[in-house]
């Protein structure tokens, strides 16, 4: 007697559209924040130091979270894992709409941070549940629509602060999350988790969390009071303990979280040097164009409120997009060096410009747009020529490191934009000076710059 053969259930195309809503929804809470800081900052009554890390928080925990979300969904199964996600993320959201200070908003953002997890997840599912072709097809539109829900939240954010307050741009979104879960949980099939001999990196996760918050907490302290020698010190070898164990433990592990190995390899280190480099200058513009967007216009600001900065700041987001299906393309054609010292020279040259000519509305969009083109297609190059430069087997843990490098550099130069606003203060109105704003464009111009001379450094690493 022959057996019957289960053949494994489909999606249907409701499965499909609850997860590129929910990857819309995702996408939306991920930048309400960017155009409303200067709201935040003066609500919270914080600094614009303290400021970044509401940004910086929920980047944290998604460099942290992306390397173990996929394996937790193989061995566990994609759509538990994922539900279980979006229950933390539900969590913040609904947290930051209620937070009543800062280190409430802070704590809502590390819990939105796992957010970060969802698209492998959702990849997970498209790739067991669908054939190659109709797979590629659903993860490009998880994808779009992640990024268009990342323009959308820079577009409806000003709205929601203004109309109603700024809890409602984290409450909002939230509750689409758990509506489009809910759909989710309903509608797409189970999928059997796959038996792996691979332990999860906990303490890797613990120490790599750690260490970040630490560095970038303490960024804050160091720049945004007098704090004494003997403090500052103290700082630094908390991080430097808790980086050392990391490494310790990565070295030791039978399956690390990253597997430090591959830094050896000059394909390897020389990209997440040109990453680091090349997106610390672009979070300094991140932090400080939606700044001097809102300075009061009666002096050398615009008085731009959250709406206004929303849509000045659209343009950026839209070259940004593009840039993603650019840099790989621009790679394969000219090589991610010539990419990356283009990318640089455009980005150099556009920040020095723009610390000495800010005067008008457009000057500043036009400055979003280009940086954020450039460092798009400069990074994309660099994750595309490293998945090429290792093994197949190695891709997804090389890929990964770029990722998590990519958002300490964009989490430590919005930090470092922070500072130098605060640094340059005025002590009575709080308010930066415009040379405030002149340093921090030229120094991340500077930043920008360096770039060049790691190219021509690291020049075997990356040639095409």
């Amino acid at each position: 007697m022959s057996e019957a053969v289960v053949s494994p259930v489909r999606p249907g195309r409701l499965s499909i559209g609850a997860l590129g809503i929910l990857a819309l929804a995702l996408g939306t809470l991920q930048s309400v924040v960017e155009p409303a800081l200067p709201l935040l900052q003066r609500e919270l009554g914080v600094s614009p130091a303290e400021g970044a890390l509401v940004g910086n928080t929920l980047l944290i925990t998604g460099a942290v979270v992306t390397p173990v979300a996929g394996k937790l969904g193989d061995r566990y199964g994609g759509k538990r894992v994922l539900v279980r996600l979006m229950a933390v993320v539900s969590a913040g959201g609904l947290l930051a709409g209620l937070a009543p200070n800062l280190p409430a908003l802070l704590l809502g953002q590390v819990l939105q941070g796992v957010m970060v997890g969802a698209l492998p997840l959702s990849f997970i599912l498209v790739r067991k549940h669908l054939p190659a072709g109709e797979s590629q097809v659903a993860i490009g539109l998880v994808i779009a629509l992640f990024t268009g829900g990342g323009m959308v939240g820079t577009l409806i954010a000003g709205p929601i602060a203004e109309g109603l307050s700024w809890n409602w741009m984290f409450a909002l979104p939230t509750i689409a999350i758990i509506a489009t879960t809910l759909a989710v949980t309903r509608l797409m099939p189970d999928d059997p988790p796959v038996e792996s001999d691979d332990t999860i990196d906990w303490p890797g996760v613990v120490l790599l969390s750690g260490t970040l918050l630490a560095f970038m907490l303490g960024l804050v302290m160091v720049t945004n009071g007098d704090l004494p020698r003997l403090a500052i010190g103290a700082i630094a070898v908390a991080v430097a303990a808790l980086a050392t164990g990391w490494v310790v433990v990565e070295r030791r592990a039978a399956s690390p979280m990253v597997d430090l190995r591959m830094l050896a390899k000059p394909a390897m280190w020389s990209s997440c040097v040109l990453t680091l480099v090349i997106t610390t200058s672009f979070g300094m513009v991140v932090l400080l164009l939606p700044q001097l967007f809102a300075i009061s216009a009666d002096g050398y600001g615009f008085g731009a409120g959250t709406t206004d900065i929303g849509l000045f700041l659209l343009p950026g987001a839209l070259a940004g997009a593009v840039s993603d299906s650019v840099g790989g393309i621009a790679a394969r054609r000219f090589g991610p060096r010539a990419v990356v010292a283009v990318g640089a020279v455009v980005t150099a040259a556009t920040l020095f410009a723009l610390a000495s000519l800010h005067t008008a509305e457009w000057q500043l969009v036009l400055a979003k747009a280009l940086t954020a083109f450039a460092a798009g297609v400069g990074t994309t190059a660099l994750v595309a020529r490293t998945a090429t430069a290792v093994e197949a087997k190695d891709t997804g843990i090389a890929t990964g490191l770029l990722v998590v490098t990519r958002v300490i550099g964009v989490a430590l130069g919005a930090q470092v934009g922070g500072a130098i606003l605060a640094a340059g203060a005025d002590p009575t109105t709080g308010r930066p000076a415009e040379s405030a704003f002149v340093t921090g464009f030229a120094v991340a111009g500077l930043v920008a710059a360096l770039s060049l001379l790691v190219v021509r450094i690291t020049k075997k690493g990356i040639q095409a």
